[in-house]
């Protein structure tokens, strides 16, 4: 899951230090103000891939998976959400070779349409069909493209089609879809083309939520849409302005009975996306009447010492299963001779950068704690690997032996985001003492994945040699797919689709990914996948700086404020107020 950088200037770190103060009786009622500096990447659940997005999803649309929200629990186990249970091979949800999947949609699980109608396995088809749309596929693709049956002939017929939704509809109605079928209005049948232990987290992805046949009037990632698409959880979405604004309220089709994970104790929720971050930390620590939640933003890092220093109870430093964030070399850069195709000379700038230096200015280790390899080790196949401690001598060596004594590395960077700047300078006065100079290419927030990262000719013409980005787990446990496929698996990952911006492409690490991908068992993933990260880093295809910790901050009116890490903050659908802070 890509994630928004915002570790890079705005995280915590730690362990969990308080979820919210427990009333002794939940509270109904009321208006949940959420304050934030930015918006969703789409309003679109099976196009959304960032956790800002996936907080937003919590309210209004569910999945045959989910994550819960148990004061004191990790919350990274899933659990069952429409469907009625997780599938076993004893439950018989799962065939002997491992290959397919029958899960069953749990009734009363209804659409808000005019009338309310159940939620079908249909419709779970629809949503999974949407992912390979033509307007803007889903950017986890590479995760499953080659898993499920069928997929990829029918999301490579799927890019040929007219964007529009007339031709979008008649695409999706007329295309079967072999490797997920509707058996009957209540069981969805997913079959495989090998086994995947991971599969049932792979489910838990909003990509997989179901899609009724009124989101096909409007072109997918659109602003129509996101105002009028169904919701079958327990809010819906009243207005969404972008950049502006999300207003929530209940959903009268949502039945409590038949929802397990999301108790819905406030009647509204209100986004706010045009708060400072500065500005949303003293409106939460006043407590004023509007203010008791954050929504994309995190407390500012200088004020975490303080926070932490007091045990503020409404302070949380939270897991999170990330690499944010890293430095990426661009392998096909032109520049210097192609230098950057060359793995020692890779090698060499990995021995040149000090990850304490950059680790101190993103706020120290106890909220950045240092990641030396590809895979956080709560991944499994995560083995510890530090094969770049700092030796500046030894990049000089390198690089004298590769034939470049003297580079010079464009280094894009975010310039509106305090980490980013301060890692880019970090990274100038490090590689400086081993002989490479490296000059700024600054990039506005808005531009940096969109202009910069997700266009390939822009790394083929060498604009960057060096950048930031921030990858988060996919899913939980058994992710390691989640990081290799969309970040080093080759072509298949290059973006847009995949996000292997630095367009890495190592036969034997593709190889790797393959064999460990269809490894008939978790142990022997979890040796292939230790293999596969320990021939990425020999390749020195990245730098990885930290998995990072996130840190959350809530209003001390508001109770049950439990951290769920897929979407780096609390459950909004989960918490209530006191009532006399129940403002609007």
């Amino acid at each position: 899951m890509a994630t928004l950088m915002l570790a890079a200037c705005n995280s915590g770190g730690g362990s969990p230090s308080g979820s919210g103060s427990t009333a002794a009786t939940p509270v109904t009622g009321g208006t949940l103000n959420m304050l934030g500096a930015g918006d969703v990447d789409y309003m679109d659940p099976n196009l959304s891939y960032y956790s800002v997005g996936y907080l937003n999803l919590r309210m209004w649309s569910r999945q045959l998976f989910t994550y819960p929200a148990d004061p004191g629990g990790k919350n990274t186990s899933p659990v069952a959400d429409l469907a009625t249970e997780l599938p076993t091979a004893a439950n018989g949800g799962i065939s002997a070779d491992g290959k397919t999947y029958t899960i069953k949609i749990r009734p009363g699980a209804k659409w808000n349409t005019t009338p309310a109608r159940q939620v079908t396995a249909a419709d779970l088809v629809r949503g999974v069909k949407r992912t390979a749309n033509p307007v803007q596929p889903f950017g986890g693709i590479p995760d499953f493209a080659d898993l499920i049956v069928g997929y990829k002939a029918f999301a490579d017929g799927f890019t040929k089609v007219a964007k529009t939704p007339a031709a979008i509809q008649a695409y999706i109605d007329k295309t079967p879809l072999p490797g997920v079928v509707a058996k009957d209005d209540t069981t969805v049948v997913f079959t495989l083309n090998q086994p995947a232990s991971y599969f049932v987290d792979m489910l838990t992805l909003p990509a997989f939520s179901p899609a009724p046949v009124e989101a096909l009037k409007y072109l997918p990632a659109s602003t129509e849409l996101g105002n009028n698409f169904p919701s079958d959880g327990p809010y819906k979405v009243d207005s969404w302005v972008p950049t502006k604004s999300i207003t929530y309220s209940r959903n009268p089709a949502w039945d409590p009975s038949t929802d397990p994970v999301r108790k819905a104790y406030v009647d509204k929720i209100v986004v706010n996306e045009t708060v400072t971050q500065d500005s949303v930390q003293q409106q939460l620590q006043t407590g004023t009447q509007t203010a008791d939640m954050e929504f994309d933003v995190a407390p500012p890092p200088s004020q975490l010492p303080a926070l932490q220093a007091k045990k503020d109870p409404n302070l949380t430093i939270g897991d999170t299963a990330s690499s944010n964030p890293y430095v990426i070399y661009n392998t096909v850069s032109p520049n210097n001779n192609k230098a950057l195709e060359n793995p020692k000379v890779r090698q060499a700038i990995s021995y040149a950068i000090n990850r304490d230096h950059i680790l101190q200015v993103l706020g120290g280790k106890t909220l950045n704690p240092p990641l030396t390899h590809v895979l956080p080790d709560v991944i499994i196949g995560s083995k510890p690997n530090d094969p770049y401690p700092y030796d500046p001598d030894k990049a000089k060596q390198l690089l004298a032996e590769a034939g470049y004594p003297h580079l010079t590395l464009k280094f894009l960077y975010r310039n509106a985001t305090e980490g980013s700047s301060k890692t880019f300078q970090t990274v100038q006065q490090d590689l400086s003492k081993a002989g490479i100079t490296v000059t700024g290419v600054p990039s506005p927030n808005a531009d940096f994945y969109v202009k910069y990262l997700q266009v390939p000719s822009v790394a083929q013409r060498g604009v960057w040699d060096l950048s930031l980005a921030g990858w988060g787990a996919d899913w939980y446990g058994n992710a390691a797919l989640s990081f290799f496929n969309p970040l080093f698996s080759g072509e298949p990952s290059f973006p847009p689709v995949g996000s292997n911006f630095g367009l890495y492409n190592d036969p034997e690490t593709n190889a790797l990914i393959k064999q460990a991908a269809s490894a008939p068992t978790q142990d022997a993933a979890a040796e292939l996948w230790a293999k596969a990260d320990a021939r990425v880093m020999d390749q020195a295809a990245f730098y990885p700086l930290t998995n990072n910790k996130q840190a959350n901050y809530h209003a001390a009116h508001v109770h049950n404020a439990v951290y769920v890490p897929s979407m780096q903050n609390y459950d909004p659908t989960n918490v209530w107020l006191d009532k006399d802070k129940q403002g609007g």
